[in-house]
């Protein structure tokens, strides 16, 4: 079982990449405020069909670069 998470594109400049912020929201210990961490990762796009600002489902996959660990699978409405 592969992990899933969606995310925004935020950059599409690499051939064949696209750079996806996760967001995740969780409670602080002590004073129980809801804290956002952001996480930014690159996601391979093989048609290079996905531009910045769309909400993307991505999965994680073997590794295909130095970087990239992630496969975009499909836009989310």
């Amino acid at each position: 079982m592969r992990r899933r998470k969606t995310g925004k594109v935020t950059s599409d400049k690499p051939d064949k990449t696209v750079v996806v912020r996760i967001t995740n929201y969780t409670k602080h210990p002590l004073y129980k405020k809801y804290i956002r961490k952001r996480t930014s990762v690159y996601a391979h796009d093989e048609k290079n069909e996905y531009k910045p600002g769309d909400k993307v489902l991505i999965e994680e996959t073997r590794p295909l670069s130095k970087l990239k660990r992630w496969r975009v699978i499909r836009r989310v409405k």
